[in-house]
């Protein structure tokens, strides 16, 4: 993703962000605790609220640092917060079983994003 397109879904994603948590804190606090799942939904609008920034950072660094590997950053952030913090919102709404097997390869998104973060700075 170019670097607009990164700040732009960063924009956008912290703005949800505070809409789904205040959501959850409100209007599904009594539904998730009663089902066991508040600490799940907690969870996810935090990756979430932390990959956000991340995705605001390496947009802001892409001027910087210019390299391909930011790009990819951005994108596998992007990805990260769709599959981990998606699968973990529908999971604790409604356990749907196979979407367990997605949350982990979210985190497996997260760690690429930080990895290729780190290597697009370092090479400068």
């Amino acid at each position: 993703m170019n670097q607009r397109t990164t700040l732009l879904w960063g924009a956008a994603l912290g703005c949800i962000t505070v809409i789904i948590g205040a959501f959850g804190a409100h209007a599904l606090k009594a539904v998730l605790s009663a089902n066991g799942r508040l600490a799940r939904y907690d969870l996810a609008v935090s990756y979430q609220f932390y990959h956000t920034l991340a995705l605001l950072l390496t947009g802001m660094l892409m001027n910087q640092f210019p390299s391909k590997r930011l790009h990819y950053a951005s994108l596998l952030f992007l990805l990260g917060i769709i599959f981990f913090s998606g699968s973990l919102f529908i999971l604790s709404v409604a356990d749907i079983k196979i979407l367990r097997v997605v949350t982990p390869l979210g985190g497996v998104l997260f760690i690429a994003g930080w990895l290729m973060l780190f290597l697009g700075v370092a090479k400068k």
